[in-house]
């Protein structure tokens, strides 16, 4: 069995990127190497954080000098490419790597995927002073700015200022994550940690750096290892850092690139003026549907994506849910029911293997987001409406055992909340969650309502 290695040189880096996983691998690498300057455009990719899964994978694409195969799943068969624009991979404790590509004048690019609670937002949405992590990373940084930090405003921070004090010029910061308006969310995060850093470095950084905002679509699950060894099998190579993706792919763009960048509209990136839309309809309609089926379907004992939409009743829930949300989006109501469309046949593809326990990870960060923005407008026309309600009541229940296994940043506070009888728990859970929600009887009961048919404890 072949193994991967270039066979001509590697393109130099321009491009920098936290948080290296699958998705970044199937979307931001993958619009790259399609790109026409692909050959100018090497990426240097950090993993989010240093442990023994994501410093393993690192490994092994380094000894792949970067490439892997990217397996593009349709319903009818797979398909085989090797992924190049990947050049450089570094585990998150590689602090020195990562401000020496800050201070060259060749990068030109940061792109992130750290998920919505990376970014250490506090409910205002700026910087969570108060968290323990930020606390920390702050003395380190005001006692040497070339510390190791653990957060990823503090690593961009101490990127910046490496940056600046090497003279290597601007730089366009690319949030890739499932958090509206992302690129103002990250800059604010960026300049609350560098004011209370240093004041003449955050002035630099409005100067200098820009955010644009994005809205990513792809879907992506973890690989199997049948995935990785059905993949060898097919091309002939030993990969040890294959991913699996679907056909789908969206990427929609806007702002200003203050440095240059490749041209990703060419590989079938949309560039524009307004993202609101596009981000409204994919969050809504996508993420707030995998939500619903990552609590409730697992709670009926599904394991994937395509388990839960073979079950009637999981359909049946989505479509109330889409029901709901779609009057609230400006596009054309035949557009949004093609959409709609388009995820049904998306979410049943056999062939992707997405997991509800990786979708369900984090939700009092995602469903602020995904489903409260419906459910107030609802309320607000005097509605209580079934399909904006059950995730919330999915999710008490998740909170409460039920289903997936609870992975979210703020376990510690909500999982005692859930606890004792439902309806106090209800209460608590969405008090923590939105306290004006909570002051809604209406609501607490009809989450109450539908949180007692799911309830298994």
């Amino acid at each position: 069995m072949r193994e991967l290695a270039r066979t001509t040189p590697a393109p130099p880096v321009r491009h920098v990127h936290l948080g290296l996983g699958n998705f970044f691998r199937a979307h931001q690498a993958w619009f790259t190497t399609h790109a026409p300057e692909a050959d100018d455009w090497g990426i240097a990719a950090f993993t989010g954080r240093s442990d023994e899964h994501s410093d393993a994978l690192a490994v092994a694409l380094n000894e792949q000098d970067g490439l892997y195969t990217l397996v593009t799943r349709n319903a009818d068969g797979d398909h085989h490419e090797v992924v190049s624009s990947v050049v450089k991979v570094h585990s998150a404790a590689d602090h020195a790597a990562w401000l020496a590509y800050f201070a060259d004048p060749q990068v030109h690019v940061l792109t992130t995927t750290v998920t919505e609670a990376g970014y250490v937002r506090g409910p205002d949405g700026g910087l969570d002073v108060e968290r323990p992590e930020i606390v920390a990373d702050l003395a380190a940084l005001r006692a040497d700015l070339t510390s190791p930090v653990a957060t990823a405003p503090a690593k961009i921070v101490a990127g910046l200022a490496a940056r600046k004090a090497a003279g290597a010029g601007a730089l366009t910061v690319v949030p890739c994550d499932n958090l509206p308006s992302n690129g103002a969310a990250i800059e604010r995060v960026v300049t609350d940690f560098a004011a209370l850093l240093d004041p003449e470095l955050a002035a630099w950084i409005a100067d200098t750096v820009s955010f644009v905002t994005t809205m990513v679509d792809r879907i992506t699950p973890r690989p199997t290892a049948e995935d990785i060894e059905g993949a060898q099998r097919a091309t002939g190579v030993n990969d040890r850092a294959v991913v699996v993706t679907e056909p789908f792919y969206e990427w929609v763009i806007c702002g200003t690139f203050v440095a240059d960048r490749p041209r990703w509209e060419d590989a079938g990136a949309t560039f524009t003026d307004d993202v609101d839309p596009f981000e409204d309809r994919k969050l809504w309609l996508l993420n707030g549907a995998h939500s619903i089926l990552a609590y409730a379907g697992s709670i009926r004992g599904h394991v994937t994506v395509a388990d839960a939409m073979r079950d009637e009743t999981c359909r049946t829930w989505l479509q109330e849910w889409w029901s709901t949300a779609i009057p609230y989006l400006p596009q054309p109501a035949g557009d949004n029911a093609a959409y709609a469309a388009a995820l049904v046949e998306r979410f049943a593809n056999p062939q992707i293997h997405h997991r509800l326990d990786q979708i369900a990870a984090d939700g009092s960060q995602k469903l602020p987001i995904r489903i409260l923005p419906t459910l107030r407008r609802e309320i607000a026309a005097g509605r209580m409406p079934a399909g904006a309600t059950r995730p919330l009541a999915a999710w008490v229940c998740h909170l409460r055992g039920n289903g997936a296994a609870v992975t979210d940043g703020r376990a510690e506070t909500f999982v005692p909340l859930a606890v004792g009888p439902l309806r106090e728990a209800v209460h608590a859970v969405l008090t923590e969650l939105d306290p004006e929600l909570a002051a809604n009887d209406a609501l607490v009961d009809a989450v109450t309502a539908q949180a007692g048919e799911l309830d298994r404890n």
